[in-house]
């Protein structure tokens, strides 16, 4: 698997940007595309691609994922010994204004990579999925064994619909396919369209911070590097099917198909008034704050169990809410020149 390259989906994104610079420290050759919508300013995609582009083993090709014949064709010049597919439309609020570009992009685009999987000798898929596919779910800690069927957004439809299309191909083409479900990634070159950049952005311009539940919100801020040291350890275990698996009482989390799902959590919600009041400290300046109701498609709380990633690769969240914030504040201030 190490001589030939692997393929990130979305390696302009903010989770696929580190990972790509994980690899090529790892003296992988990674193959990245992205197709630089305009979903959030693409001079920050162009910038992290600057990045990635100055490093040996790395090639870089814009692409849609919706391009058929383009996805066809890649994967059939390369035959990916595994594929990390990141690229998808992202946000739960957009999809409320947006519905078509989620089906394009997150079915039809998922579609596309699932075939180039299939024929073309992929011997790992790991694709990343969403907490908010547990939807309706209060039961907390969120476990991959509840059973997750009430998504209460698009976005977290597209997700769970993500999880149960692999699953089929596992099943009938024996393709290995490991499911990530994300819970609040933030840290250095993260997503505009998220709290963290959304509240540092506010605070710095003296402008409301909008805190929807009246700030009565918990969410598992989980640090991106924590986020790349899981993909990173997984990528050389695909899984092998689950021979205890019983379809009388079947395990939402695995199969006898080799289909495994994880959370990639900090095993830990944060308050997000705790989050401002970090942040505050960080700027030196206090946070206007507006208290809002809550918005539909949104969840009160967020909370990961990650005892699967533990048990199965020794995984733990390193990374302190605080550490991290400070670390996001510094890149902040870097990269706006403030």
């Amino acid at each position: 698997m190490a001589d030939h390259p692997i393929l990130v989906t979305g390696a302009a994104g903010f989770i696929g940007f580190h990972l790509t610079q994980r690899l090529l420290a790892e003296g992988r050759q990674v193959i990245g595309i992205d197709n630089i919508n305009a979903y959030y300013d693409p001079k920050l995609k162009e910038a992290r691609l600057e990045i990635l582009k100055a490093q040996p083993g790395f090639v870089f090709h814009k692409l849609d994922l919706v391009d058929r014949a383009g996805i066809k064709a890649l994967f059939a010049q390369h035959r990916f010994p595994a594929v990390v597919h990141l690229a998808a439309q992202a946000g739960v609020r957009y999809s409320l204004e947006n519905p078509h570009a989620y089906v394009d992009a997150n079915l039809e685009g998922f579609i596309n990579v699932l075939e180039g999987c299939r024929h073309h000798g992929c011997e790992h898929l790991l694709f990343a999925s969403s907490s908010s596919v547990y939807g309706a779910n209060t039961k907390l800690p969120f476990s991959v064994r509840d059973n997750v069927d009430h998504p209460i957004s698009l976005y977290a439809a597209s997700k769970k619909a993500n999880e149960l299309m692999a699953h089929s191909y596992s099943h009938l083409y024996q393709l290995p396919a490991t499911g990530l479900r994300f819970f609040t990634v933030y840290g250095p070159w993260g997503r505009p369209d998220m709290a963290m950049f959304i509240f540092a952005k506010a605070i710095l311009a003296g402008q409301p911070v909008r805190l929807f539940n009246h700030g009565q919100m918990r969410r598992d801020f989980t640090y991106v590097d924590d986020i790349v040291q899981a993909i990173f350890r997984l990528i050389g275990r695909p899984p092998q099917g689950n021979p205890d698996w019983d379809g009388n009482k079947p395990d939402p989390s695995s199969s006898r198909a080799p289909w495994r799902i994880y959370n990639i959590g900090n095993n830990h919600p944060e308050q997000l008034l705790d989050v401002i009041t970090l942040l505050e400290k960080e700027f030196g300046r206090p946070a206007i704050k507006e208290m809002l109701p809550m918005q539909p498609g949104d969840v009160e709380a967020t909370y990961a169990d990650v005892s699967d990633l533990e048990r199965d690769i020794g995984f733990r969240p390193a990374t302190s809410i605080a550490d991290g914030i400070g670390r996001f504040a510094k890149w902040y201030r870097d990269y706006h020149r403030i």
